[in-house]
This record gives C-alpha cells, structure tokens and sequence, in this order.
C-alpha cells in the first residue's frame, strides 16, 4: 500500500540500518524536521540522481544533538527501508518542504553464511591493500547494507544496489564489485612497491659481456 510522507532529496545513497548526521538549515527542512519531532513521522531520504527521483530510503529521526539559534540544527537519523516514488509533490499542500507517494519494499532475507564468508574474505582482502582495520567485521551480524559506503563503490553502484531487495542478489553484486577491483587495486600497489623500490640506491653487480 502506498504512503504519503515527507521527502528531502540529497545527492547521497542512504542505506536501511545506517546512522547519517545531518546539519539542517534550510527553512523549508526545519520546518520538516520540527514536524516530524512533532508529529513522530519518519520521512524519506530520496537519491537525486541524473536529475531523478526514484528510489530511496525511509529514515527516523533518532535525535537533536544540537539546536542553534537561528534555528538551524544538527540531527541523527536512522535508514528503515527501501521505497520507490511514484508521485513527487513539491511542496506538499501548506508545506515548505517536498512530499512523495511512495511504495515500500520488504528486503529478502534470503542470503546464505556461505555468501556472506566469501565477501567477508574479499573485503579483508580489500582492506589489507589500503591498511584498513578489518577486526570488526563479525559475519554473525553482517549485511549487505553495512559495508555498501565502504568498499569503493560509486553512487551509481551504492544506487543501483539500493533498487535490489533480495539480500543474495545484493551480495552478489558486492562480489562482483570487490571481484572487479581487487586485481586493479593488487597492480596498483605492486607499482607503487616498484616505485619505492627505484627510489633507493641499489648495490647491483655489474653485467660482464
């Protein structure tokens, strides 16, 4: 069944699960904001892409860290679900802000432990390339959306893997990601090892003809 809620497009790819911070300043977004803390009503997190709105996520407002006097504030919010907008609305009737008709999809669990060790393996993999601590990877909670901002994906992939809700497809795009990067990031760092290496004075012996 479809909703009416409130929207604020950005040009990010805002996940279910995710914690984003936002400094709200606009008037037509605290206006939104405030009636939402008022109201208790979740809005949607759009993604402006290519001059589109499509897709996007259901976000709750966690808390007001920090209200300032002119009345701009600083918020946490968390990612719920997915939806597709059918109707954009800008403004909503006796609004500031933009409103959509939107429909919510209901994600698939349907991934396997397997799935989810082979990726866990390749983004370690990835990590260790760039020296980045892997100690909290945990398969016991891992998901696709955890790891989708932190990987090296553009925002075309992060969107286009927004748009899939079966959670074994998503995995799967993730690995064919970490598949396709992972040899260009190994050549990468073996020719910055070459450099380095032709950086330093070598004791060589010389070629006798």
């Amino acid at each position: 069944m479809n909703r009416i809620i409130p929207l604020f497009p950005l040009q990010i790819v805002v996940f279910p699960t995710e914690v984003l911070p936002l400094h709200i300043f606009e008037e037509r977004y605290k206006q939104l904001i405030n009636d939402c803390k008022r109201r208790g009503l979740n809005f949607g997190i759009p993604t402006f892409l290519e001059g589109k709105l499509s897709y996007g996520t259901e976000v709750k407002l966690e808390e007001i860290v920090k209200n300032y006097d002119n009345g701009s504030m600083d918020i946490l919010c968390k990612g719920i679900r997915t939806f597709k907008v059918d109707k954009f609305f800008n403004p909503i009737p006796n609004k500031l802000y933009a409103g959509g008709e939107v429909q919510f999809f209901e994600n698939k669990d349907d991934s396997t432990l397997e799935e989810y060790s082979e990726v866990i393996a390749l983004i370690k993999q990835l990590y260790a390339i760039i020296g980045v601590s892997a100690h909290n990877i945990q398969i016991e909670t891992f998901n696709s959306f955890l790891f989708a901002h932190k990987i090296g994906m553009s925002i075309g992939e992060e969107y286009q893997l927004l748009e899939i809700v079966s959670e074994w497809e998503r995995v799967q795009f993730i690995k064919a990601h970490l598949l396709k990067v992972l040899p260009i990031l190994n050549q990468v760092n073996d020719t910055r090892k070459l450099i380095q290496m032709n950086g330093h004075f070598k004791n060589l012996d010389p070629l006798k003809f």
